[in-house]
């Protein structure tokens, strides 16, 4: 059974606080630097790598950056390795992401597949398997919303444990 919520309950100040804070952070442009060097790569990308290409003042203004990412649970920095950069993962997720070009992507959850084509202006495929019965699913997502063959595609968002300081649990 779902749970039912107040509408003061989903108002919570101290959540929408939370959710300003990350749409602001998202408007960094390292972290842009960063999903674009996730979008060409495909794959988790070393520290030194991304200090030695991405523009900022200075390697270590890369690293302190990536850091702070980090903290503000943007990206996931893990033996000095960038692992994730939502919506983006380095690493093989049950949600691919096939681009126009035939590349594909990884992301952290079936949200995150959505947001791709909007995020990058191209329409894209998903690419998944039911939850409920392992059935494949392949589905366009254009930059306005849901192709045609998504009808019937039903995504199930469950509630972060309170404790979880990452979305992405995953990882």
């Amino acid at each position: 059974m779902l749970p039912m919520k107040t509408l003061e309950e989903l108002m919570d100040p101290a959540v929408e606080a939370r959710r300003a804070a990350r749409r602001a952070a998202r408007e960094n442009d390292l972290l842009r630097q960063v999903w674009r060097a996730f979008l060409a790569r495909g794959a988790a990308i070393p520290v030194d790598a991304l200090a030695g290409e991405l523009i900022a003042p200075s390697p270590e203004a890369v690293r302190e950056g990536l850091a702070r990412l980090d903290a503000e649970d943007l990206i996931v920095v893990g033996d000095g390795v960038v692992r994730l950069a939502y919506p983006f993962s380095g690493e093989p997720t049950a949600f691919t992401v096939r681009l126009p070009d035939g590349r594909t992507r990884f992301t952290c959850c079936a949200i995150d597949a959505l947001g791709i084509a909007p995020m990058l202006g191209q329409p894209v495929t998903v690419e998944s398997r039911c939850h409920h019965c392992g059935a494949p699913l392949a589905f366009r997502v254009n930059p306005e919303g849901l192709g045609v063959d998504a009808q019937g595609v039903v995504v199930w968002v469950g509630q972060q444990d309170p404790d979880e300081r990452r979305a992405c649990t995953g990882h």
